[in-house]
This record gives structure tokens, C-alpha cells and sequence, in this order.
């Protein structure tokens, strides 16, 4: 072919792929599979159980961001009272609810880095609970080494601070127990990070002093329950790990600080979601469970529920084997919390939802799983708003002797509206339903 024509052909070429790529761009989305379709998960039929909403403490300004809320009797006076992190004022608060059926918020603990968890538990041993807090350092993505564990010792109405963990990244967790046998209390933590992260347990050798040790390298550890998973009688630890891969770890105590690791799941699914991990006797068959709510796109600026959100229950069949079961479809579920909300023996399951479908009105942000014994559930709807909510706790905080819901919002996404900050549904039904 002569140079000038093959000149006038590359030309041609170089006209010609832009405009046919122009073109069938938009149609390749056609040639492959036709994926699967939302379908389910944005409103329910409303619970037969009635609640009573609340604002819990004073009024807000701003969008508050809640990371953690749990239900305890803090001070042992015998009632409940609510423990929160917030994380737009870089403050542990705790909410009182008072005989003139008002609320009190008391900031306990202040100038912590964006917190993300309260652990209260007698590290000392000395009658009274101190508060370990997990600090992110930031609420955003971040792989600086900006985490750290705060310990608060507790001394009469002070708390004195106590670094016990840093050079660390984003810390998502803490969790108590006696891994090595000494009879003292160490902690399993949870470094969340964004590229880079970790599973450690922390060996307590006294005065506040801690000795790290390295279970797990991967980013994305949320939560890390610690429990006899495999019924030896020593405590085991529990993680979800949910950046590069979606993973459920188990790290069995041999012994003298030593741990097995053992991977329980997999999901090929690197968009699942897993937001937290909650362990409990679900089928009270006398061993624990694991219950993994699945909806967190929050690097998603327009996060939208998909089909594998909801709620996954990991049966344990003992031997360090868990059969997964999806038990809800919530869109965009972050956290979930157990209890007997109809009070007929079984364990019941609240979730909340971070980004389901906000443009629809009625869509549900707080729903109950009632279990009917057999561990089947029917979804009922609590709420459509507040939105945003991150967190949830189930516990009696009026006094009544039945179980409550009590939750947390983090308004970093659209839309800044219907917002929250702690909220309560009070329950007010007579007998279970």
C-alpha cells in the first residue's frame, strides 16, 4: 500500500473509532446479563407493636454525627441509661431519663478524636465502670496514623485518661476478656484504618499497661465480639472485615495468648456492605450466633439500597462452622441489636438503615424482625424517620420493664433532611403485641 494511502487511512481510523465508540457505549450495559433489580425492603407493614417516639436529650443544631449508642445501668443506681459517642462534638454523653419524664444529657467524657465506640467495663477491677473509647481520628477515609484506644479510668465523679493503644490507625472497636487465663481483663481491638488495617488483642500487664499482639493484617475491621464461639470454655474472638474483601474471621483461644485464626465466610461480593457484627444466641440452642447487618456505601456520595442489603444471620453448627441465612432485606441496613420486643421468649431483631431510598416517603429507617420460634421472621415497620441512622441499642431506658429502641444518626449524606440525633421508641405495648 503506498505511504499517502496508508496515510489517509489512519486518518480515517483515528475519525472513524471515536464516533462508532460514541455510539455503542451506551449500549454494552445491554449486551451483558440483565442484573438484578431492587426489589424489596422500602416500606413494611406497620409493627402491630405500638412505640412512642422521642427526641432523647436537648434540642440540635447542625447534623450531628452518632457513631455508637448502648443501653446500661452506667452509674448502678438500677435503672438504664444511654452511653452515646458523638462524633460532631468529639464528646461521650450520657442520657438520663428522669422521674418528670424529661431527659438529661451529661457530657462525661470530652476531647476525644472523633469517637467511634464506648466500651465501659471495670478494667481495674475496683467496683465501678471505666470507659474505653475507640478513636477514628477522622469520620471520613483515612489511612493516617490517627487512631488510638483512650482508657477512662473512672475515679469518683472524674475520669482519668489513659493512652493505651497508639501509632495505630482508625480504631472501630474495642472488646473486653481474660484471653490468657490470668485473671485480669484484656481487649480485643478492631483497626478499622481504610487500606490498611488490623485485628489485635491487647494483653493487660497491669498499671494500665498493655502489651500488643497482631492477629489479623486487613483493612476494614468493624466489630469484634468476643465470646466461647466453640464452647471450651475459654473466650474466642470474632471479626468482620469489609475493604478489600468481605470476610468473617474467627481467632480460637488455644491457650496462654495464643490464637488459631480461621477464616468462617467469604464473599465474592466486594460491594456487600457488612456494617457491624453482633453476637448472640439467636436460636437459643445454647451456642453463639453471629449477625452481620450488610448496607454500608458510604463511599457511594449516592448510596442506594441493593438487592444483597438486609440482614445475615450465621447459624453456629458448631466445630467453628456457621451457616449463613439472609434474614431481612432492609436497604442500606448498618446495624442491628437483639431482644425480646414481644416478650414470648424468643429473640426478636431490630435493624436501622443508613442510605435506603430517602426520596420515597414512608421508606423505613427502623424495622423489627419478629421471630416466630423458629427463627423465621416477619419484617414490621417502626419508622421512616429520622434518617441516617448508624447505630441501635434494644433495652428498657423508661423504667417499665420492656424493652425499648433506642438509635443514632450520622448525617454525612444527602438528603439533609428529617434528622436525628438520638432517638427513642418508647414501647407501649400492653403484652407482646
Amino acid at each position: 500500500m503506498p505511504a499517502a494511502l496508508r496515510l489517509s487511512f489512519l486518518v480515517a481510523l483515528l475519525a472513524v473509532i471515536p464516533l462508532v465508540t460514541w455510539f455503542l457505549l451506551p449500549q454494552l450495559c445491554s449486551l451483558r446479563a440483565t442484573t438484578e433489580v431492587y426489589s424489596g425492603g422500602k416500606t413494611y407493614p406497620a409493627s402491630p407493636m405500638k412505640f412512642s417516639h422521642v427526641q432523647v436529650g436537648p434540642e440540635f443544631g447542625g447534623y450531628p454525627l452518632i457513631t455508637n449508642i448502648q443501653i446500661l445501668d452506667f452509674d448502678g443506681d438500677g435503672a438504664n441509661e444511654i452511653i452515646a459517642c458523638d462524633a460532631s462534638k468529639n464528646s461521650i454523653s450520657l442520657f438520663s431519663f428522669l422521674p418528670d419524664k424529661t431527659w438529661k444529657e451529661q457530657v462525661i467524657i470530652s476531647d476525644v478524636a472523633v469517637p467511634g465506640h464506648t466500651t465501659p467495663v471495670d478494667i481495674d477491677q475496683d467496683g465501678d465502670l471505666d470507659i474505653i473509647v475507640s478513636i477514628l481520628g477522622n469520620i471520613m477515609p483515612d489511612d493516617g496514623i490517627i487512631g488510638r484506644v483512650e482508657l477512662f479510668e473512672k475515679q469518683g465523679d472524674e475520669f482519668v485518661r489513659h493512652v493505651i493503644l497508639d501509632n495505630v490507625r482508625r480504631v472501630a472497636d474495642v472488646q473486653p476478656g481474660d484471653f490468657d487465663g490470668d485473671g485480669d481483663i484484656d481487649l480485643a481491638v478492631g483497626v478499622f484504618g481504610y487500606n490498611r488495617g488490623e485485628v489485635l488483642w491487647l494483653e493487660n500487664l497491669g498499671d494500665f499497661k498493655f502489651d500488643r499482639h497482631e492477629l489479623l493484617v486487613a483493612p476494614g475491621t468493624i466489630h469484634v465480639p468476643v465470646a466461647d464461639y466453640d464452647s471450651d470454655g475459654d473466650l474466642d474472638i470474632a471479626a468482620i472485615v469489609t475493604q478489600d474483601e468481605e470476610e468473617l474471621w474467627g481467632f480460637e483461644n488455644l491457650g496462654n495468648g495464643q490464637f488459631k485464626k480461621r477464616k468462617l465466610w467469604m464473599t465474592n461480593n466486594l460491594d456487600l456492605g457488612g456494617a457491624g457484627l453482633v453476637k448472640a444466641d439467636l436460636d437459643q440452642d445454647g451456642d453463639i450466633d453471629l449477625i452481620l447487618p450488610a448496607g454500608d456505601n458510604l463511599e457511594d456520595r449516592d448510596a442506594y439500597p441493593q438487592p444483597y442489603h438486609g440482614c445475615y444471620w450465621f447459624e453456629n453448627k458448631g466445630e467453628w462452622k456457621f451457616e449463613k441465612a439472609k434474614i431481612s432485606d432492609l436497604g442500606g441496613t448498618y446495624a442491628a441489636d437483639v431482644g425480646d420486643l414481644d416478650a414470648d421468649g424468643d429473640l426478636d431483631l431490630v435493624l436501622v438503615s443508613m442510605s435506603n431510598d430517602w426520596n420515597s416517603p414512608g421508606t423505613a429507617s427502623v424495622v423489627w424482625l419478629e421471630n416466630d420460634g423458629q427463627q423465621n421472621f416477619t419484617t414490621w415497620q417502626v419508622a421512616s424517620e429520622p434518617i441516617h441512622i448508624v447505630t441501635v441499642a434494644v433495652g428498657d431506658i423508661d423504667g417499665d420493664q420492656k424493652p425499648d429502641i433506642v438509635a443514632g444518626s450520622m448525617n454525612i449524606l444527602k438528603p439533609f433532611q428529617r434528622l436525628g440525633r438520638v432517638s427513642a421508641w418508647l414501647n407501649r405495648s400492653k403484652e407482646g403485641k
